[in-house]
């Protein structure tokens, strides 16, 4: 039996098949101006550094790299170390390791691939949200369209700067049913709604932030 149809390396075909499955989920999302990763990471707890949970998700770079990527770095260092070793057992010894134990000891390869190359990837797609800033300060602030069209019923993504200059990326909707902005459009947010931030058309365009 090959190394990819055993069952004894099922764990690791099943993080394959997760890795495809983000990457259509995300697709789509595109698609449809949505973002799983962005509603996937407002649905987090924000890190404040103080209990041993958020030194531990700190330490997997969570907060600073878009959930989804971790999950995919971790999936990838999982997979990758698992078929690699069931391939060295079978080759040494003549038989796979057990799928339950061999599924065990991968799992720190995967926490390590996300601790090493989350780093990395911080710096490559830099996360613009903070859990300094809280999300209802972004009320008022002025944005621009960066993906999609945005109207009523369907959200599009849009760039906003906090009081500190970062950047934000919100999924917003029209606050006025008639109202439709393009990409490239300026904003203003004037609330939140559920998971969606609502705006109306900057009022005053040369002031943008």
């Amino acid at each position: 039996m090959t190394l990819f149809a055993a069952a004894e390396t099922l764990p690791f075909g099943i993080a394959f098949a997760l890795i495809i499955g983000i990457a259509i989920v995300e697709g789509l999302g595109m698609l449809f101006s949505l973002s799983p990763s962005n509603q996937l990471d407002q649905l987090l707890p924000e890190i404040d550094g103080d209990s041993g949970l958020d030194r531990v998700l700190g330490w997997l770079h969570i907060g600073k790299v878009p959930s989804l990527v971790v999950l995919v770095l971790f999936l990838s260092g999982y997979a990758i170390f698992g078929y690699g070793l069931q391939l060295a057992m079978n080759g040494l010894f003549g038989f796979y390791l057990p799928a339950w134990l061999a599924g065990f000891v991968a799992v720190p390869s995967g926490m390590a691939t996300v601790r090493s190359l989350g780093a990395l990837v911080a710096h490559i797609i830099p996360r613009d949200e903070t859990s300094a800033v809280s999300e209802m300060t972004l009320i008022g602030r002025t944005g621009v369209i960066s993906a999609g069209i945005a109207r009523r019923g369907l959200a599009a993504q849009a760039r906003v700067r906090d009081q500190h200059g970062r950047t934000h990326y919100l999924m917003v909707e029209p606050d006025m049913d008639a109202d439709v902005f393009e990409e490239g459009a300026q904003v203003l947010i004037v609330r939140k709604a559920g998971a969606f931030y609502r705006c109306i058309a900057n009022p005053h365009p040369t002031l943008l932030v």
